[in-house]
């Protein structure tokens, strides 16, 4: 009797699921949010668009193409990206089946060179000097390998045009054949930086550049491509944006080992002072630096924006030789100004600050809005600082990561959730798969992108997975992860 008991309810209950099943067929089923997926093209030219809808099951999965400036790229009707111009450009798509729901990803170009372009080939010092001196809007100046033992500052004035760069690059990018402009015949000083970039729409590619008298690269003018570029043991910081610098891309660079003879100087990267807005960091490492990984602290300017990409700041406020400096040695500084007053207006996505003396990300007066979405933050002197003295404007945190203690948040008007130390969340270290901060200072891959890392990836196990809300960011699952990276199955 129990067994023929069993039997019927089992049996009534698929039959109950079979008739629901037979009702979703004729359902329409519209989509709810898009998800689009590439990489940057930094050596091809064209990328294929990746689309992901939710729910999984959506009817009508065909979407839309559009292109925010097709001077810089076309898309076709498959999503298949071709690429005309450097720049950024902005990708989106719209579900066709209400014509409402988009979803957007922003792609870096900076495969394309100028059509009629002039090569010039460079070996020397003298070589080099001369190129720069003529060079135009379309030439390509080819570094080979090798040292190259500079005398003085290199300033450029000559502006290349939006079709037509002006590019400097190397031969060849391997570790043992980069070009390395080696500037320590100039003493320390204000007016000896290695290079000084006053023109527009350069692009530098594949350059070391080492022991300047102040910084490596001081870039003044807009619009400039700086990639796949290292600037170490400069006594200043080792590229930095000031004087109405706007709209410059730097992508996959370096910075590291930065520090003045006084030591208490020098950052890795800086957009500060009186520094334009629209520039961006894309990929980028600072580690070492005697002051900060990166400074964002401004004079005279006022409502710069500033954009951080998948950047790592590491042990910052450390010399070379592994001793404390006596630098700031913040990973991110957002800010700050002498009056206390000024917005610097800062977005950090996916980015990490790890091991950093003082401040992973810090505050430091800076009275503009600060948005973190999926950053982390792990054996900094505080994670984050944000204090309630001369506020922020607005702080938004989201999908993000403290391994410890988390710090301070604070802001006139704040926006904190999905993150690792809110309820129901419970983030700790048990949850990645390896904290070793040096994983995250490894060779760069190839085409210069960050090299992959097990460093705050998440276990298979961590609740931290799908936990995170939607802030336009790919992701993976139904919802977004928590921390930097998103858990992929392997």
């Amino acid at each position: 009797m129990i067994k023929l008991l069993l039997l019927v309810t089992l049996f009534g209950a698929c039959g109950e699921e079979s008739e629901q099943e037979m009702e979703d067929i004729g359902k329409t089923i519209y989509a709810e949010s898009i998800q689009l997926t590439a990489q940057d093209l930094v050596t091809d030219t064209q990328r294929q668009i990746t689309v992901a809808f939710q729910p999984v099951n959506t009817t009508d999965q065909s979407v839309s193409w559009a292109v925010s400036d097709e001077a810089i790229a076309e898309i076709s009707s498959t999503g298949l990206l071709t690429a005309k111009a450097n720049g950024s450009v902005t990708v989106t798509a719209t579900a066709n089946d209400k014509g409402m729901v988009t979803g957007q990803v922003i792609l870096n170009i900076t495969s394309v060179l100028p059509s009629a372009h002039n090569d010039i080939d460079v070996s020397t010092v003298d070589e080099l000097k001369s190129a720069l001196n003529v060079a135009e809007a379309g030439d390509v100046i080819v570094l080979e390998g090798g040292t190259y033992t500079m005398t003085e500052r290199i300033v450029l004035n000559t502006s290349g045009t939006a079709a037509e760069f002006i590019v400097v690059m190397a031969a060849s990018t391997t570790a043992t054949e980069r070009p390395v402009l080696d500037f320590s015949n100039l003493s320390e000083g204000p007016s000896n930086q290695g290079i000084q970039l006053k023109g527009d729409y350069w692009h530098f590619k594949g350059i070391d550049i080492r022991k300047a008298g102040d910084n490596g690269m001081q870039v003044k003018g807009s619009n400039n491509i700086i990639e796949f570029c290292s600037f170490y043991e400069n006594s200043d910081t080792g590229l930095q944006l000031d004087e109405g610098a706007a709209d410059n891309l730097i992508l996959n660079c370096d910075s590291y080992f930065n520090a003045d003879s006084k030591v208490e100087n020098a950052d890795g990267f800086a957009a500060k002072l009186t520094v334009g807005s629209g520039n961006k960091f894309v990929g980028c490492r600072a580690w070492q630096n005697l002051d900060d990984g990166w400074d964002g602290y401004l004079r005279d300017n006022d409502n710069v924006k500033t954009t951080y990409e998948n950047c790592w700041a590491v042990k910052n406020g450390f010399l070379k030789s592994g001793t404390e400096g006596g630098g700031d040695g913040n990973g991110f500084k957002t800010g700050g100004s002498d009056g206390k007053d000024l917005t610097h207006n800062a977005v950090y996505k996916n980015c990490i600050a790890a091991g950093n003396v003082n401040d992973g990300f810090d505050h430091n007066s800076n009275r503009g809005t600060v948005t973190l979405h999926n950053c982390g933050a792990y054996d900094n002197g505080t994670n984050y600082n944000f204090s309630s003295t001369n506020p922020l404007s607005y702080l938004e945190v989201k999908n993000s990561v403290a391994v410890g203690t988390v710090g301070s948040l604070n802001a006139s008007t704040k926006d904190l959730s999905h993150n690792s130390w809110q309820s129901p969340l419970s983030g700790t270290a048990d949850d990645f798969k390896r904290l070793d901060i040096d994983l995250l200072l490894g060779d760069r891959n190839a085409d210069g992108s960050l090299p992959a890392v097990d460093f705050m990836k998440l276990k298979a196990e961590s609740d931290l997975i799908d936990a995170g809300v939607d802030v336009g960011l790919p992701f993976e699952g139904t919802a977004p992860d928590v921390g930097p990276f998103e858990q992929v199955n392997e």
